[in-house]
This record gives structure tokens, sequence and C-alpha cells, in this order.
């Protein structure tokens, strides 16, 4: 049995996939501890090629979506554990995945585990670089708390009211049911292989679905690290358009696949909605916490947030009224370029 499994899915990712692959060459575990899957959406660029110079096991993913290609991977992979990382990361240094493993090594209660922070990048795309200061790659969740990385204002990864137990190099989370859940689940986190396919039961793999299934169903805790650890999301660089694209299919799929959703976001945003129209229309809220990030960690990248909260209220606001007058659609994904 291979250690671990890393599983990537990618549609037209010639522009970012190499970078990500040269990050897990590098990793100071020997290549034979290791496999590479690539569940690919049928890629018209390089991708295919670039994946093949790096050894990686090509399934197909007739579904398209990074969610459906995760599952698709889960289901080929034959480590003993699975990182999902995604086309445009690339982990920061090459003892990341001996500090991930870390914590499930440990402790055999512990279902899995996720870098703390994305790693923040001088020299990064000022998106890059803004996401990596608010912890999260959608303002609505920095904005209502639920985001699941770090931020540079108060220092805190999640301000929901979770069990924490500082473990030195990690903290322990202890998921309990019919509380909310932080968007665990991507970018770089690690679950035990039997746990996902023990629970596994769909076509798709949405981030904290799975998680929150278990926990329903059990009526018993999960525990998860968030290690002291980082990862590079270069998430749009500089390009204010993929931000747009980005934020756009957001959402289009938060709709789209709704009915095959487990997680109940309602039950953790139960005021978020209204909190960040409040947040965005005053823009007092989101220059003061620009200034705030900025103080903190001088960066002009900071104030990309409220620009940033205008294009997610304008695009949520847009896609719930077609939504809700039944002319949202599935977008096409044929043209798709990461």
């Amino acid at each position: 049995m291979k250690k671990i499994s890393f599983i990537i899915p990618t549609l037209n990712a010639s522009l970012v996939l190499e970078k990500c692959l040269d990050s897990i060459k590098k990793q100071s575990i020997p290549s034979s501890d290791y496999e590479i899957v690539i569940s690919d959406g049928g890629s018209t660029d390089n991708t295919i090629n670039i994946a093949k110079k790096y050894n990686s096991i090509i399934v197909k993913n007739s579904l398209k979506t990074a969610e459906a290609g995760k599952a698709v991977g889960i289901k080929k992979a034959s480590g003993k554990y699975i990182c999902l990382i995604d086309s445009d990361n690339i982990l920061p240094d090459n003892n990341w995945l001996n500090q991930m493993l870390f914590p499930l090594e440990k402790d055999k209660k512990i279902i899995g585990s996720e870098p703390i922070e994305f790693t923040y990048r001088p020299a990064g795309g000022f998106i890059e670089r803004y996401s990596s200061l608010i912890g999260a790659n959608d303002p609505y969740a920095f904005v209502t708390g639920v985001s699941d990385r770090k931020n540079y204002i108060d220092n805190q990864w999640t301000r929901l009211n979770i069990e924490q137990i500082d473990k030195d190099k990690y903290i322990l989370v202890k998921l309990k049911p019919r509380q909310p859940i932080p968007t665990i689940g991507a970018n770089g986190t690690i679950f035990r292989t039997e746990f996902l396919k023990n629970n596994l039961k769909s076509d798709y793999l949405f981030d904290i679905d799975i998680i929150s299934q278990v926990i329903n169903k059990n009526k018993k805790p999960l525990y998860f690290a968030k290690v002291k650890s980082g990862i590079i999301h270069t998430y749009c660089e500089s390009s204010i358009k993929k931000f747009v694209r980005k934020q756009n299919r957001r959402i289009t799929d938060y709709y789209y696949y709704q009915k095959l959703r487990q997680y109940n976001w309602g039950q953790t945003n139960k005021f978020g909605t209204i909190k960040f129209v409040l947040y965005t229309a005053l823009v007092f809220p989101s220059l003061f916490d620009s200034l705030r990030g900025f103080l903190n960690k001088p960066d002009i990248a900071w104030f990309f947030h409220p620009l940033a909260c205008f294009i997610t209220l304008y695009l949520y606001t847009i896609n719930t009224i077609k939504y809700r007058l039944g002319l949202l659609k599935q977008l096409n994904r044929q043209q798709w370029q990461q």
C-alpha cells in the first residue's frame, strides 16, 4: 500500500499544474510512498502531457466539476491517506507532507488534517495575497466567520464556537453533532482513506458534507487537526476577471447542486446573508477591516477587500434571483481554463 494518494481534479490546468506537481515531487518522502491521481474533466490543453511527465495516474471525470473529480479519484486511490490538492496549489516546502501527517500518525482518532493558513507570498499576485491575508478565497466566508484559514486581522482561523486544544504543532478540533462546521475539506486537506471510502456514497465530494453526514449519522463527534503549516493557493493571481468567473461559478454550483448537498448551510449562517449585505453596502466596515489588516500586515492587497465584497454581493444577488425565478442554468465547462 502507498502511504498517500494525492488527488488533483483538473480541467485545462496547464498554466498551474506543473508547479503543483513539482512541489509534490520535492517532498522529503520517496516517490515509492505516494501516487498522484489526476481526475481530468476533458482537458484540451497540455494538462495530460504535464501529468504524464510526473507519472500520474489519469482517470476520466465525465462530470467535469472539481467535486466530482475528487470522488472519482477517491475510488481509484490506493494510499493509506488521501490528500486533496487543487491544481493551483503549491506545497510551500519539502517537509510539508511530514508536518501534515504528524497528527494522523500520532492520534488514531483524528480523521483528517488541514493547513491552518494560506501561505503569504510577498511576490504573489495581489488576489493571491488578499486571499492569504483574509484566510479565505471568498470574502463572504471571512465576513460571516466560517472560513477555515488564519487571517491577519485577529489571527483566528474561524470565528465559530468550536472546541479546540492546542497540541503545539497542531490544533485538535472537536466537531460535534448539531453544531456548525467551518469550511474544511479543500486546498491540502488530508483524510484517512478508509474514512472517505467507507462514507462516500455519492458521485461528488462536497468539502464538509461527508463530515457532517457521518457526525449526524453516528451522533458522535469527529476529531480534526489544524496543522500549524500553510499551503500556497495561487487563486486568481492578479486577475479580477478570474475572480469574477470563480465567484460566479461558486454561487451557481451552490444552487445547482443544492439537492445533492448534505450540510445545512442555513444552520451555520442563520444571519450570515444579512450581515454580509449590510457589511458590503455600508462600505465603512469593509474599509475599516482593510485598514486594520494593513496596520497588522502592510500590503496594498488589503484594499481589494471592499471591491471583492461588492463583486461577490452582486454575483450572489443576481444568481439568487435567477435561481428563485427558475432561470439559473448549469455552467458550461467546455471552455473552462484554470
